[in-house]
């Protein structure tokens, strides 16, 4: 397999670890996706949003599993070096739907989520 597909298969266990953690409240995946100095930015009831992503780890530990309807979908990944932009679609999180647009870089080897930016979308 080429470096290039193993990549975006690293991407995409980070993005389902982010998942992974975002549905079950857990915040232990959140905490190994995302990279220690990582920032949240979005709008959410007409309230903007610029937080380091520890702030976010506060909110899930504090906030119930979301219920039955919670759905995920990765909706793209592009990659460029060790840069990549990966999508994710939402359905109801906690009474709302989301978009998601995580920014990654390969650090040591690793991929991690350095940026959150959220839209909510329904």
């Amino acid at each position: 397999m080429s470096e290039r597909m193993d990549d975006l298969d690293a991407i995409a266990a980070v993005v389902q670890l982010y998942i992974d953690g975002a549905a079950k409240a857990d915040v232990g995946p959140l905490k190994e996706a995302f990279h220690e100095s990582a920032r949240m930015f979005g709008n959410e009831r007409d309230e903007p949003n610029d937080v380091p992503i520890s702030e976010f780890f506060a909110y899930v530990a504090e906030t119930p599993v979301p219920g039955p309807g919670f759905r995920s979908h990765i909706v793209s990944i592009d990659l460029v070096g060790d840069a990549a932009v990966a999508v994710l679609a939402e359905d109801d999180y906690q009474g709302a739907d989301y978009v998601n647009f995580f920014s990654l870089m390969k650090d040591d080897g690793a991929w991690k989520i350095v940026v959150k930016v959220f839209t909510v979308t329904g």
